[in-house]
């Protein structure tokens, strides 16, 4: 990937980058306290270099979610989204994973920013479905993918370890048909 991927009212995303260690770490740091039990992200710039070499544009991509400024790299980090576990052949999908950063959280930016995402995911990548799983507390996460039309498909038991624990998480889905026809909101331009 390279360059800005597509383009909102408030946001644009692009891919995630070695360019973007220190502004990533920092905010990832500044909202950990938001993001967990939830998320666990890179905290340091040792941390950071492991965490992006997972995301071989194979079978994992990671954006990063950015206030419009007029430039061509966005302004100001408020977010990311990653696709893990992307399958080929005759699934393919991919597993989304996706964080605001504060002060950015509850502003509209990641609803955007994840919608231009689908877009990039069932346009350019050519996946056909995508799933989100959210640990049934995560309310804000919920409502976020709600928002964009995912389903509810159950509840898987015991799907994830975090911290010693096997957590229960809600499988939500949405597909390529589900999303619409144009492969990304109104209004989202891509570029």
């Amino acid at each position: 990937m390279g360059g800005v991927l597509a383009v909102g009212s408030q946001v644009m995303v692009r891919p995630l980058s070695h360019a973007d260690r220190a502004e990533f770490v920092e905010r990832a740091a500044a909202s950990a306290g938001m993001h967990r039990p939830w998320l666990w992200l890179p905290v340091t710039a040792e941390q950071f270099g492991p965490y992006l070499e997972r995301f071989d544009e194979v079978s994992a991509v990671a954006y990063a979610v950015c206030l419009l400024d007029g430039g061509d790299g966005g302004g100001e980090m408020v977010g990311h989204v990653t696709i893990n576990h992307i399958l080929r052949a005759g699934y393919q999908r991919g597993v989304l994973g996706y964080g605001a950063f504060v002060p950015h959280q509850g502003r509209g930016h990641m609803s955007e920013g994840l919608g231009l995402v689908l877009g990039d995911a069932f346009g350019r990548l050519g996946l056909h479905r995508l799933e989100a799983e959210i640990q049934p507390a995560n309310e804000p996460s919920i409502n976020l993918v709600r928002r964009l039309g995912f389903r509810k498909e159950g509840l898987a038991l015991g799907l994830i370890r975090i911290e010693d624990v096997w957590r229960d998480h809600e499988r939500w889905a949405i597909t390529a048909e589900t999303h619409g026809a144009a492969g990304r909101p109104h209004g989202a331009a891509q570029v």
